[in-house]
């Protein structure tokens, strides 16, 4: 089976394993950061506060990596948590609700500012990085105390969330997108933190049918990427319009059913 990926490469789905080194080089892809953002193209309003958007995410993600290794006294604890609440009231000046899309991402079909497994925006993402190449997705990141589990290992929920974004973007890149509708993970070793990590996705040929794949995934650490931690294996569907009427109503579908349907 054959697709075509937004680069114009062929995507043949197969398993990782049998990628060759002289395969097409991976292509820099991110769900978040689809594109560079170029200047003076009209839109540098909304480029600046994309960008700005990505520093606050950055200076959160220090913070919250500073708060959960921290050993500091109470008075200090206390002293920051003020100085915390102080930082929020700006921010809650202007709000959307959960029916509303963020407007930072209206200019860039594709980016997710805030998605908590790969977008820059969001303080408790990795982010986790995406790249798309000839049959494989893989995606990489390394995860601090703040995501700890069992001591000094990762929390199986944040090992399932990555794996299930990796899968998707496994399933969109045959060129349409979805969602969920089933997840399984086996956890064969702990995953480390503080490590960095690689996780692969991939679509078996023989798993795909109208609407639906199955894709598979792993998760490995970059020093030892044939040792895997956590194999996982999904079910992916696009919704019909019918279906994405009835989930998400009155608000604005994700921007790959309005290309859709």
């Amino acid at each position: 089976m054959r697709n075509r990926l937004r680069s114009g490469k062929t995507l043949r789905s197969r398993h990782p394993g049998k990628i060759s080194k002289e395969s097409t080089a991976i292509a820099a892809y991110r769900q978040s950061d689809a594109e560079s953002e170029p200047e003076g193209s009209g839109q540098d309003r909304d480029q600046d506060r994309a960008r700005a958007a990505r520093e606050l995410g950055d200076a959160l993600r220090e913070l919250t990596a500073a708060a959960t290794s921290t050993e500091v006294d109470a008075a200090t604890l206390r002293k920051i948590a003020d100085q915390a609440r102080d930082l929020a009231g700006p921010l809650s000046a202007a709000t959307r609700d959960r029916h509303t899309p963020p407007s930072v991402d209206e200019a860039k079909p594709g980016r997710r500012m805030y998605n908590p497994a790969v977008g820059p925006g969001n303080p408790i993402a990795p982010p986790m990085r995406v790249e798309v190449g000839d049959g494989v997705v893989v995606g990489t990141c390394t995860l601090g105390l703040a995501y700890e589990g069992p001591h000094s290992y990762t929390h199986g929920g944040v090992s399932a969330m990555l794996i299930d974004q990796i899968l998707g973007h496994a399933h969109a890149a045959l060129g349409r997108p979805g969602m969920t509708v089933a997840l399984s993970l086996r956890y064969r070793k702990p995953v480390p933190l503080e490590t960095p990590l690689r996780l692969t996705g991939w679509v078996p040929e023989e798993s795909v049918s109208d609407r639906r794949t199955g894709p598979k995934a792993t998760i490995t650490t970059a020093a030892e990427p044939d040792k895997v931690l956590v194999e996982a294996s999904g079910v992916f569907v696009v919704p019909s319009a019918e279906q994405a009427s009835r989930i998400f109503g009155d608000s604005r579908p994700p921007h790959w059913q309005r290309d859709r349907y």
